[in-house]
């Protein structure tokens, strides 16, 4: 198990296969992008191969677009909430990114 911090030369030569990435990334900062225009900022403290997360220290950002029925102007609200530690469903992950 992962408990440190690599440099980006020793992530690349030992990635093989996309889960690599996440292996590399236990324990550190991570951003979770998910369906529904919402995104998790926390540290990944673990994963399977579904892509369920376990998230700890997390903020998540859900965004609220909102049309104006007469001008067809957009604007967008985002609502932050914090959680201690944090089940993520891997169905719902768009996009994992590390520092």
């Amino acid at each position: 198990e992962y408990m440190g911090t690599h440099n980006m030369a020793d992530i690349g030569a030992g990635i093989h296969e996309p889960f690599d990435l996440i292996r590399f990334s236990l324990s550190e900062p991570v951003l979770v992008k998910l369906r529904g225009d919402r995104e998790m900022r926390g540290i990944l403290h673990a994963y399977d191969g579904h892509m369920n997360l376990m998230l700890g220290d997390v903020e998540e950002t859900i965004y609220e677009v909102h049309v104006e029925e007469d001008t067809g102007a957009e604007t967008v609200k985002a609502i932050k909430r914090n959680s201690d530690m944090m089940f993520v469903r891997g169905d719902g992950v768009i996009l994992v990114r590390t520092r």
